[in-house]
């Protein structure tokens, strides 16, 4: 699924326009009716709650007065609240007002008094300002919108919450509404993804207009959003006469001592996720604990007791993932290099191995064409310098991925995978949970695995956070968020595949 800029979601709107020969009070009204449709499936709001709609003078307020129409004609207690606009209201935005049944209560705001004494029982739908605002808001409506924020209000915003830029950082002092929900059409947009606009978007869903699809396909953009109906395309049946090394033979360069926790989960996913034959090099002190944890392993051990310091033959193996519990000894670092200069199968680099690559520019300069490197962002901020703001580090992002011929998964909310082309691939799925230790590990062994299984490096990291994120969100409806473990997403990986490989 594309995500596209305000201007190309606007020029998406007239070519829709045009193409259908329709008004485009028509799209506004399939907005509205959208809207509405979400909110009944979302809410039980009783007759008797108010919803105060506030509308801004552009098609967003239309959108808003449009939904207090609908919302009315359902039976709601409906209160709309107009800004007064020293120009013209858009031509829309008239027409809905115009519409607007005589007995739903109507108030132009020019002060705050003139809201009502409390918001806090109310659900307050904002529809003051939508995609086109290109200035911070300031004044009465900055005063209106601290005012929202205060109450306790359920507060869900139209297409974007007011004051919020589409394309752009907002500067920390900005006035921007505090959505609870926000409820946008079409396509999801940027500004949704990055983490410093959490507080301000919410819970947040897409709902369909009907925009032309050839348009958005020939539109060119350089961020997608991973949809259910990416990696059933991605996920390949297992034919019938296969066999082991049908399936490649990953190699796992892991652990040290403390740390084999993290090489257990990263083999363990690895072997979950598809792959024919796994085998873990690790140090010595780590044999027991593999053979005993991970049978299904094969275990090569180094010569050093508590950390890695040689490399194995790699002639074997089809992929290689390293970097779980790898540890920074001068001998691993070695090997690092080592590995660098010799591999010639994909590579999956995590963890430890990134930052000894983070304080060498010759490693990064060695990566084979097509590698895979999955950074935490204060990783990601070693490898490719500290960013200003959350749009500068997609930036860095793409310079990194392309001046290096790498993939990078930078692990998140909504892990964002940059690719070599300069496209970022956003995931759909995870949840707070996940935000506990060796739940990268897991990932690191999810995506060997599917490379190994020769999937090319963009689909192995589609696939693999997507069904990553999938997995948790499955152990997340049995043990709630505040209790999931790393472990817990490895067992329900085989549920994630199998949902995966099909639209519900």
């Amino acid at each position: 699924m594309k995500i596209l800029t305000a201007a190309q979601t606007r020029a998406a709107d007239a070519f829709t326009v045009k193409q259908e020969n329709i008004p485009s009070l028509t799209l506004m009204e399939r907005a509205a009716r959208a809207f509405v449709g979400w909110f009944e499936n979302k809410f039980s709001a009783s007759p008797a709650q108010p919803i105060l709609i506030f509308c801004g003078p552009g098609n967003n307020g239309g959108d808003g007065l449009a939904i207090a129409r609908l919302l009315y004609q359902h039976n709601y207690l409906v209160r709309v609240y107009i800004l007064p606009t020293t120009n013209s209201y858009a031509p829309d935005f008239t027409a809905n007002l115009e519409r607007l049944s005589e007995e739903i209560k109507k108030m132009y705001l020019h002060q705050l008094a003139d809201l009502p004494n409390s918001l806090d029982n109310a659900i307050v739908v904002d529809a003051l300002f939508g995609t086109g605002l290109n200035r911070p808001l300031t004044g009465f409506i900055a005063e209106l919108i601290e005012q929202i924020n205060k109450s306790s209000a359920t507060v869900i915003a139209v297409d974007i919450p007011s004051g919020l830029f589409t394309d752009a950082p907002n500067a920390a002092t900005d006035r921007i509404i505090q959505a609870d929900y926000t409820l946008s059409f079409e396509l999801p947009k940027l500004a949704f993804l990055l983490p410093a606009n959490a507080p301000y978007v919410g819970e947040w869903a897409i709902a369909p207009i009907g925009l032309n699809a050839n348009f958005i396909a020939e539109t060119e953009s350089s961020y997608f959003f991973i949809s259910p109906d990416v990696p059933v395309a991605i996920l390949k049946p297992r034919p019938k006469y296969a066999h082991k090394g049908t399936f490649g033979h990953a190699l796992l360069i892991s652990g040290s001592y403390g740390k084999m926790g993290a090489t257990v989960l990263s083999a363990r996913a690895c072997l979950r996720s598809g792959v024919g034959l796994l085998t873990v090099h690790c140090p010595a002190v780590g044999y027991t604990i593999l053979q005993t944890a991970v049978p299904e392993a094969m275990t090569l051990t180094d010569t050093e007791n508590n950390f890695i310091s040689q490399l194995p033959d790699l002639s074997t193996y089809t992929a290689i993932g390293i970097g779980p519990g790898l540890g920074k000894n001068p001998a691993t670092r070695q090997m690092v290099k080592q590995l660098l200069a010799t591999a010639r199968v994909p590579l999956v680099i995590d963890a430890d191995a990134l930052n000894i690559m983070a304080e060498d520019e010759s490693l990064k300069n060695a990566l084979l064409p097509d590698s895979i490197l999955t950074p935490h962002p204060k990783e990601f901020e070693r490898l490719a310098g500290s960013a200003e703001n959350d749009y500068h580090r997609l930036e860095l992002l793409k310079e990194f991925c392309q001046k290096h011929t790498c993939y990078v998964v930078l692990k998140g909310a909504h892990t964002c995978i940059g690719t070599p082309a300069g496209t970022c691939y956003f995931n759909s799925t995870g949840n707070p949970g996940m935000a506990t230790g060796g739940t990268g590990d897991v990932l690191t062994g999810i995506i060997t695995a599917l490379v190994a299984q020769q999937y090319s490096a963009l689909d192995a990291c589609i696939l693999g956070v997507y069904l990553h994120g999938l997995a948790g969100d499955l152990a997340k409806i049995e043990n709630g968020e505040q209790a999931l473990l790393a472990s817990d997403i490895i067992q329900y990986l085989g549920k994630s595949f199998l949902k995966g490989s099909y639209l519900d």
